[in-house]
């Protein structure tokens, strides 16, 4: 199967590197952008790269559109008449940009997809909308190397977008409070990251088992009258929970 990305920006580079790192083969891997600079390293990898999206486009058999919203249908009118409905299919990762509306400009298969910038790690948590059928398991296997897929409606999509892709701010906002907080109790700025990483990727692990829930880790660590249960509290005086379900829901069109 050959890709396609339209697009090098923070989202397609991220989709276009972490597929590389993934094992996909370069030589099945196009991407294209207006400047040359954030190509390099997908030719440097071997893939090939171009400025011309109707050149890229007519490459790849799943050509992933990702540039701006706003720059979804001036993409699809300029790529619309050298697609092969028979053979192509079109991937949207442009929140905001209804399904309906990109399939009313092209003929192929049309998905909307929303990974989030941990694509490039392979750790995304990457939402799949089918609007026009047409290879929903290979669409599904190639965002599955780049971390975990879920199938969900489109109206579900706001949501989905503010708690996974706005969630990635949202996460390293509170890795980075919590730096701090580390730095001001007595560590230099190099351990407490480390040891934040650490820690959330322990929390993360923990609740990936079948069963786990929040609450049930939280209380094996709350003693009464310990440590935690008085930085919880202490957290919560200040509207932590409240605070973090009204960003949520401000994040959401």
């Amino acid at each position: 199967m050959r890709v396609s990305i339209i697009g090098a920006g923070a989202m397609g580079g991220a989709v276009g590197r972490g597929l590389l790192a993934s094992g996909f083969s370069p030589a099945d891997l196009t991407v294209s952008n207006p400047s040359a600079g954030k190509l390099r390293c997908f030719a440097d990898a071997g893939a090939f790269t171009t400025s011309d999206n109707i050149e890229a486009a007519s490459r790849g058999d799943i050509v992933i559109i990702a540039v701006k919203p706003w720059l979804v249908a001036g993409v699809l009118e300029q790529i619309k008449d050298s697609l092969d409905p028979s053979r192509q299919t079109i991937v949207s990762v442009a929140a905001g940009v209804a399904g309906e509306t990109i399939a009313d400009m092209v003929s192929a298969g049309v998905y909307i997809v929303i990974p989030n910038t941990a694509a490039e790690v392979g750790e995304s948590m990457t939402f799949i909308v089918p609007v026009r059928e047409s290879d929903t398991p290979a669409v599904t296997a190639l965002f599955g190397r780049l971390g975990d897929v879920m199938q969900v409606e489109e109206r579900l999509l706001p949501a989905a977008t503010t708690l996974a892709s706005c969630g990635i701010a949202y996460a390293m906002r509170y890795i980075r409070a919590s730096m701090e907080g580390g730095i001001e109790l007595g560590f230099r700025a190099e351990a407490a990251r480390e040891i934040v990483v650490q820690t959330v990727k322990g929390a993360a692990a923990l609740l990936s088992r079948e069963g786990a829930h929040p609450e049930s880790e939280i209380d094996k660590v709350t003693t009464p009258g310990g440590l935690t249960i008085r930085g919880l509290n202490e957290m919560e005086h200040a509207g932590f929970t409240s605070a973090v379900i009204r960003g949520l829901k401000a994040g959401v069109k």
